[in-house]
């Protein structure tokens, strides 16, 4: 794949038209025919949207999901609602202090099973559209952490990483069914491991729920390398510490999991790493990046409207380039625009400036990449 500098990393907001409709469909209002229309208007614009802001690679904005975990919830069966609530109580964290997220009230009762591909459809319309390189995003397997509950769910999987397995062949299923089609760049969205640099967020979320994090960092970075494993793709890491309204989850620097995971995760080509603010620590864990891996910079936030300064980030890219070559970088935002959350801090009017900002600064910092705005679908 040719170098690409402006990178986006998945989801854009969705209209309020388009939630709309899905809570239509969801009541029986109109037909799943009439929503697939409004889908395909919603991708359409996503699309030109990011053609005209000038970023050099084009996503669906993940548009047909219901959330970043689509592929391996909205599709899928094996969850299950229960009448408690389960699991650590989830603390996001703004500027303005923390604010508490009740635990579930569903979770894997029975043992996962693939209806059909949700990234399929997302590719094969995608492919039609858009005139740049194009990247589908799926979730990583590991994400099922969040939903195991050793009270609820071990009678189906006594160990959770037998339900990392199960979601291991789930996203191998659709890594191959995408790969068949022609698509190159296949991105894994992995929160759950940058989550683990906060020594709170590791003990609340994982080991208090039986979940070793140290075997996220081992079992589960090979069950990653597991994945990526299609000739002719490129694949793609991306670690963020959470993003939802504007908030996060957890705060620390890559140094505590470097190592393992960007010398662990062998079959990935390029890293897609949350670096907008000081929560995210410095570069100096990009030493640690072998050197013919890929580094995509998130330097631009999703979690704030304001828009960051072009000079600041070039300084701040010189910064990185002390500890990885700068030639093998490129910038993007730190993760998508969409929450699940209501509260969304990006205006609409704000994302497209966002999208021209990642897509002007990297093209200032990468002279040479202005013939990577051109790369066409393969």
């Amino acid at each position: 794949m040719q170098a690409i500098r402006a990178e986006v990393i998945g989801s854009l907001l969705r209209p309020g038209w388009l939630k709309d409709a899905r809570t239509a469909l969801q009541e029986g209002r109109i037909t799943p025919a009439e929503f697939k229309s409004v889908e395909d208007r919603a991708v359409d614009e996503a699309v030109a949207q990011q053609e005209a802001a000038g970023v050099d690679i084009i996503t669906d904005g993940e548009l047909r999901r219901s959330s970043f975990l689509g592929p391996l919830t909205d599709a899928v069966d094996g969850y299950g609602p229960i009448n408690e609530r389960i699991g650590a109580q989830s603390q996001w964290k703004t500027k303005q202090g923390e604010h508490q997220v009740p635990p579930r009230m569903v979770t894997i009762l029975s043992k996962l099973r693939r209806r059909r591909s949700n990234a399929a459809e997302e590719f094969s319309y995608l492919r039609a559209r858009a005139n740049r390189t194009i990247k589908v995003t799926l979730p990583s397997p590991l994400m099922m952490a969040l939903l195991w509950s050793p009270k609820h769910s071990r009678a189906v999987y006594p160990d959770p990483f037998q339900l990392f397995s199960d979601a291991v062949d789930i996203i191998r299923s659709e890594v191959r069914e995408l790969a068949e089609l022609g698509c190159t760049y296949i991105q894994i969205d992995a929160p759950e491991l940058a989550t683990l640099v906060d020594p709170n967020t590791r003990q609340r979320s994982f080991e208090d729920q039986g979940v070793p994090a140290e075997r996220l960092l081992d079992e589960g970075i090979e069950m990653l390398n597991s994945v990526a494993c299609a000739p002719g793709v490129t694949f793609g890491l991306h670690l963020c510490r959470g993003n939802n309204a504007g908030a996060w989850m957890a705060s620390g620097g890559y140094e505590s999991i470097s190592k393992q995971v960007f010398r662990g995760a062998k079959a990935f080509d390029i890293f897609l790493l949350e670096y907008d603010s000081p929560r995210a620590g410095n570069f100096e864990p990009l030493a640690d990046l072998p050197s013919d891996k890929r580094v995509v910079l998130g330097l631009i936030s999703t979690k704030t409207d304001s828009l960051e300064a072009q000079d600041e980030l070039i300084a701040r890219i010189d910064e990185a380039a002390r500890f990885f070559p700068r030639d093998r970088m490129a910038l993007s935002t730190q993760c998508g625009f969409a929450s699940v959350a209501a509260g969304n801090p990006i205006r609409p009017e704000t994302q497209p400036a966002k999208l021209r900002l990642v897509a002007d600064t990297a093209h200032r910092a990468w002279p040479t990449s202005e013939n990577a705005r051109t790369a066409s679908n393969v």
